[in-house]
């Protein structure tokens, strides 16, 4: 069973449906309940993902977010010591800004078989197995 890494706006684009995305990536949620991978994401998607429903006084859809990431079989990874020391490097090497560099840190230390999101900055890493949404 794989870990599947779900950068926030694969997560975005999960919960609010994106007619361009969704299709692409609702395999791999029906994957998952059905017990063929595990997905995974840091604990800082949860903090990405609520700031635009907060922000429109959307609080129903912050519920859903805090529902999907946090009483769902999706495994939220901390923002640890390790993941913070990784994602410094990350940022020199790779040049990612910081919410990104934690995400590929995190995915990196958990051994994640594929890295899922829109943002080809993400190429720049290193053994990251990166999948883009846009080409799946």
């Amino acid at each position: 069973m794989g870990l599947i890494y779900l950068d926030s706006v694969a997560v975005i684009y999960s919960m609010e449906r994106f007619p361009a995305h969704w299709p692409r990536i609702r395999p791999l949620w029906e994957q998952s309940s059905r017990g063929e991978v595990v997905l995974t994401s840091s604990e800082l998607t949860l903090h990405e993902a609520l700031v635009g429903p907060l922000k429109h006084g959307n609080q129903a859809l912050a519920a859903d977010y805090e529902k999907l990431l946090t009483k769902t079989d999706v495994r939220l990874l901390p923002v640890s010591l390790p993941v913070l020391r990784l994602a410094a490097w990350l940022r020199v090497d790779a040049k990612l800004k910081t919410p990104d560099a934690i995400h590929a840190a995190t995915a990196l230390l958990a051994g994640c078989e594929a890295f899922i999101t829109n943002d080809a900055d993400f190429e720049r890493v290193a053994k990251l197995p990166v999948r883009l949404i846009s080409k799946m």
